[in-house]
């Protein structure tokens, strides 16, 4: 029986090395009896059964595998949210898993935790490690990390099998590993540079929440994308937490100033909670205001206006990192590195020229 100590640590039951010593067989036959296998005698297939019932023993995922030398499974640590992005990157995942011939195992940290308390005692990356622990008692082959909040310190990882992370700033410390991930540095230069050559002077920026990693790259590509144009860096609003009501409340603040002709927000939610905002202020789009959002999702075609927003091939990031991930584990050349995820600009009515606009009191 599998008991927890003092210390918090698990004491696991007798294993497939005990019952095969007491039954005179190999770990092999025990395998191939746990498993309802053929080419076991009657005789020895009794008394292995016998062993497991004196001994307790309960067969694990790793007795299992034996045979096979691997579980098939692969998991993923994920925040938990329903946000469109993480949600639907974890969708396919599991999808080409599947179709690559493995089981998917989720363990998830907790969003509530972060959202309603802050930044736990152990930090925003203390969550991960216990993730990781999670599947690996489950038993699993390799593991994607697609945790998409750090705390801007690199997480030093420890783990038993390959691991794949969609996100910067993981160090492992043993095993072997890979970075894969989109391009959200491009993918926000290509909105903001949407609206400069629509002819506005400067592009304000809605940013999501800075421990975000894509919300920081979406950041930097603005950035990047002004001073290559020469154009000014306006003040940011309040960041946004990719709610639609932060960005309404960040619309409300942009609505103040004469000058702001061209937004771009670091989500489609938040840019929908900005169409709002322009609207109870007298401000047309795209007449008095410019609007760009990010991921496309399914409502933004479907907006008053239709939203213009960046769209990036999430299910060729998860078939990539999956890709590369299995290469791993079955000890195969990794595929090449792509050059980048592919992004694309969805132009809609919420962007157009620019025009001068005075704020409605």
């Amino acid at each position: 029986m599998t008991t927890t100590g003092a210390a918090g640590r698990r004491r696991r039951g007798p294993g497939m090395t005990e019952v095969a010593r007491a039954a005179g067989v190999s770990q092999k036959t025990v395998s191939r009896v746990v498993n309802s296998e053929p080419h076991v005698s009657p005789e020895v297939r009794d008394r292995v059964l016998r062993v497991i019932r004196e001994l307790d023993y309960r067969p694990n995922n790793a007795a299992r595998a034996l045979l096979l030398g691997r579980y098939r499974r692969i998991g993923v640590v994920s925040l938990g949210t329903a946000l469109y992005g993480p949600s639907t990157l974890l969708i396919a995942l599991e999808r080409s898993m599947q179709r690559a011939g493995y089981s998917f195992a989720l363990a998830s940290t907790l969003e509530g935790e972060r959202s309603e308390m802050g930044v736990p005692p152990d930090g925003v990356w203390g969550r991960v490690p216990v993730a990781v622990e999670a599947l690996l008692e489950q038993g699993v082959d390799g593991i994607v990390l697609s945790e998409p909040i750090d705390d801007g310190t690199p997480l030093r990882l420890s783990a038993e099998v390959p691991v794949v992370s969609l996100a910067e700033g993981v160090e492992l410390t043993d095993g072997v590993g890979a970075v894969v991930g989109a391009d959200g540095v491009a993918a926000a230069r290509l909105a903001t540079e949407h609206l400069l050559s629509l002819g506005h002077r400067t592009v304000w920026h809605i940013p999501g929440p800075q421990d975000w990693w894509a919300a920081r790259d979406r950041l930097r590509g603005w950035r990047e994308a002004l001073a290559a144009a020469g154009a000014p860096e306006p003040t940011l609003p309040t960041p946004g937490d990719w709610s639609p009501a932060s960005g309404y409340a960040a619309g409300r603040q942009l609505a103040q100033l004469s000058d702001v002709t061209a937004v771009f927000a670091a989500n489609d939610d938040m840019a929908l909670g900005a169409l709002r905002a322009f609207a109870e202020a007298g401000l047309s789009v795209p007449g008095d205001v410019s609007v760009v959002g990010y991921d496309d999702i399914p409502a933004a075609a479907h907006l008053s206006p239709p939203l213009t927003t960046v769209r990036h091939d999430t299910t060729a990031l998860a078939n990539h990192a999956v890709d590369v991930l299995i290469a791993m584990i079955e000890g195969r050349p990794r595929p090449a590195q792509h050059d980048g995820i592919p992004v694309e600009l969805a132009v809609r009515a919420s962007s157009g020229p620019v025009r001068s606009r005075t704020t409605t009191d």
